[in-house]
């Protein structure tokens, strides 16, 4: 693929987790956040992206969250189960996805907050129709993902080189 196509990367936060007496690294989902990542499967599924790549977390809850979305796609894409995902920093993320092979044309990675919406929010110069007001005022609940596109290389991802195309939350 050229580097002049468009790449998409969708940041999707986990779903509701529980909080049994476990490490948070441990946390298994709630009931909700089963249903609710069923459900999203389904809306990124509808998105119409197929995905090269698959990012996500070690913790419980993300990887529960993946296994319940991805179920919902017409083909799994190559998951990668990455530790440092994990309570990383938009500047970590963003360090991470510089690594992702060029033949990748679009991303998904499965986080936490804070770091997933303070990604979307740095790598957004710009949005598409009512995406980013849309995110500004549900923030980033559990299960809600974020659609971003830009042009280059992942080596030349940085701050503001993005457009928030869609964004979508449980409750919108």
């Amino acid at each position: 693929m050229s580097v002049a196509e468009p790449r998409r990367i969708v940041l999707f936060r986990h779903a509701k987790a529980d909080w049994p007496p476990v490490s948070d690294h441990e946390r298994p989902l709630a009931e909700r956040g089963r249903m609710d990542a069923a459900v999203a499967g389904r809306k990124l599924a509808d998105t119409g992206i197929a995905f090269d790549l698959a990012l996500c977390s070690t913790s419980v809850r993300t990887r529960e969250t993946w296994k319940l979305a991805v179920h919902e796609f017409p083909e799994r894409p190559k998951t990668v189960y990455e530790e440092r995902i994990y309570e990383a920093s938009p500047g970590e993320l963003i360090a991470l996805l510089n690594e992702t092979p060029d033949d990748a044309q679009n991303v998904l990675l499965v986080g936490h907050n804070p770091g997933v919406q303070a990604l979307a929010d740095v790598l957004a110069g710009a949005a598409e129709g009512d995406a980013r007001e849309r995110m500004s005022r549900r923030g980033y609940p559990a299960a809600a993902f974020a659609v971003l596109s830009f042009t280059g290389s992942w080596k030349s991802l940085e701050p503001g080189v993005g457009t928030l195309a869609d964004y979508w939350a449980p409750t919108e």
